[in-house]
């Protein structure tokens, strides 16, 4: 009886820890896939999951982005220049039960893929094209990739080309080239700039000399303005003054005699000038009648002379 008895507990104590043999914990980044007798049943979430032993079983996939580093490898370019080329894939599984159960191992798988397609999109482009288009060759790549991994349930996130490297002796004369270039560009540049310099020297004196001018022309139209006002003010002066003397000399009425000794009092004062000629009016003829006049009234007025009105002694 107690043999019996022990053997029931021993049964139980086995099938208790069968039991909880099938608890599985599918953690939130996983998914599980239940088999039964090895055939798919369903695919569970994440949390605390039963499953019948020796009839079910789990398989967890991790659903997480993942990175797959693509091996270095050489690879020929258009102009037949052998590169050392290296990629990184980033993928996130999208189908469980694809990733799970089209592919048998999916890092090899794709790793493959990408080498492959990596010498077909480097080998279309040539050395410079390939140094300076990383990134289409990323773009071309990923799309190539994504349309062949669809079917193992993943999706193509980025492919990152991490170093594209040419030969040593490539290298070196790539960086004479390039030394040479920009040689070349720092002379076309201080040409230019020589260039630029002469050309705004030039513009600068031809402007200022223009400048010049127009001041000197400016100066020069100001001083004939200023003469032709000072002419127009003096001959304004010299017109009223004949104009007033003009005046002056109607208001007064002046006879024929006083002209006349006007006029003598005014070749005296010429006469007494340094010239050495003297240019008398051409009609004169009036006043000379005058003189005469004058003179025979002061002979009249002398005495001993006989006139009319006067007596003899």
């Amino acid at each position: 009886m107690e043999a019996v008895i022990v053997l029931f507990a021993i049964l139980a104590l086995v099938l208790i820890v069968v039991a909880a043999a099938g608890f599985k914990v599918v953690r939130p980044f996983q998914k599980g896939l239940i088999e039964v007798l090895g055939r798919y049943d369903k695919t569970v979430e994440s949390g605390l999951r039963w499953v019948m032993p020796f009839v079910k079983r789990i398989i967890k996939v991790d659903m997480r982005e993942q990175v797959v580093d693509v091996p270095p490898q050489d690879v020929i370019t258009k102009d037949n220049v052998v590169v050392t080329v290296d990629a990184v894939i980033y993928f996130e599984p999208t189908d469980p039960v694809k990733l799970q159960y089209n592919v048998a191992n999916f890092i090899l798988a794709v790793t493959k893929l990408a080498q492959t397609n990596l010498r077909n999109v480097v080998g279309d482009l040539d050395l410079d094209a390939a140094l300076t288009s990383r990134e289409v060759i990323n773009a071309k790549l990923r799309e190539i990739l994504d349309d062949a991994t669809d079917k193992w349930g993943v999706r193509v996130v980025r492919v990152e080309i991490q170093r594209i490297e040419p030969p040593i002796d490539v290298t070196d004369a790539m960086h004479r080239q390039m030394k040479a270039e920009r040689d070349r560009r720092a002379a076309v540049t201080e040409a230019e700039g020589a260039k630029r310099a002469a050309i705004l020297s030039a513009e600068g004196i031809k402007e200022s000399q223009i400048l010049e001018a127009e001041g000197q022309a400016e100066a020069i139209r100001r001083v004939a303005d200023a003469e032709r006002y000072q002419r127009l003010t003096v001959a304004d002066g010299e017109g009223q003054a004949i104009e007033r003397v003009f005046s002056a000399i109607h208001t007064g009425d002046p006879t024929p005699d006083l002209i006349a000794i006007r006029y003598l009092e005014t070749l005296q004062g010429v006469a007494n000038g340094q010239a050495t000629k003297i240019f008398l009016p051409l009609d004169t003829t009036g006043v000379l009648a005058s003189v005469a006049a004058i003179g025979e009234l002061f002979k009249e007025g002398q005495p001993g002379t006989t006139g009319e009105g006067t007596s003899r002694p």
